[in-house]
């Protein structure tokens, strides 16, 4: 057993779970404040990557590119929750699921109109060069992520806990009717959150293009939160990170080890099959609130 190289497949995976963790954490404060699972995440992260390249390549400065899209973005998920979501509370869950698949073809359409559909190369001015750390090699990009996705999670942490509307989301997330009962606002805290996940998407779809670069597949990695929201939990930020870390790490060590056994490929979906085997001894996952059993 090489662990050299061992440690270096794990590390390797732990990084790549960052990435997927990203995405779900749009998932997470969606459905945390009103139970609703947003299909349109990839087709915001797609939108975000696909106006900011657009933008810069049109002459647009680097920072002035990414203070028009995260504006863009920010109304965006305003408008969505002002246009479809809010007319449809209290509908059923598979009502506003089917809302917001509809919402994600809506964007990518506008995304096609606005932009076209050729594929762009994105580059964020990280070299993806691998950087030795204790007879490791690490990707210098899958670092930069990390700690970007690490900077995000600590300013979440701080808006929700130290801010008026950050006590809300909480509020609201534990107990919609009590919330609405001490005279909090429910419309301004919904607007908020999906103000707060087009950003997210912003961060996300920026590091995702960077990496495949930007095409229409990029909506795609929505898929690949799907098994980190069953392992970590719909309703936990602190889940996503860990169900991401995990998927990462799975799927770099199952491809390694266990992929020339059956002939290779196994990454595509060993998460899934991890996810189904989840769902079957902990339906809430690692860190999803438990259903309360009714008598």
């Amino acid at each position: 057993m090489d662990w050299s190289f061992f440690t270096e497949v794990l590390v390797g995976g732990l990084l790549s779970g960052v990435m997927y963790s990203l995405v779900a954490i749009g998932f997470v404060l969606i459905y945390k404040t009103s139970g609703v699972l947003n299909f349109a995440q990839g087709a915001l992260l797609l939108f975000a990557a696909l106006t900011f390249v657009s933008l810069t390549e049109r002459g647009l400065p680097f920072w002035a590119g990414i203070a028009l899209t995260l504006a863009a973005m920010t109304a965006i998920g305003a408008l969505i929750e002002r246009t479809v979501l809010r007319p449809l509370v209290n509908q059923p869950p598979i009502t506003l699921f089917m809302a917001t698949l509809g919402v994600s073809y809506v964007i990518e359409g506008a995304a096609q109109l606005l932009w076209g559909t050729q594929v762009h190369g994105l580059d964020l001015g990280i070299d993806d060069l691998p950087l030795e750390i204790g007879g490791v090699l690490i990707s210098t990009f899958d670092l930069f992520a990390a700690a970007v996705a690490g900077a995000m999670v600590a300013g979440l942490t701080l808006f929700f806990r130290y801010t008026r509307i950050g006590l809300g989301f909480r509020a609201v997330a534990d107990d919609p009717l009590a919330a609405l009962a001490v005279g909090l606002s429910l419309d301004r805290i919904w607007t908020a959150v999906w103000t707060a996940s087009g950003v997210v998407a912003l961060v996300a779809g920026l590091l995702w293009g960077a990496r495949l670069g930007v095409q229409f597949s990029l909506s795609l990695v929505v898929l690949k939160a799907l098994p980190v929201l069953v392992l970590g939990g719909f309703d936990s930020i602190a889940g996503a990170i860990v169900g991401g870390l995990i998927v990462g790490a799975v799927e770099k060590l199952a491809e390694v080890y266990a992929g020339p056994l059956v002939g290779g490929g196994i990454e595509g979906w060993i998460a899934y099959v991890a996810a189904l085997g989840f769902l079957l001894i902990r339906p809430a996952g690692l860190f999803g609130a438990k259903p309360v059993e009714r008598v």
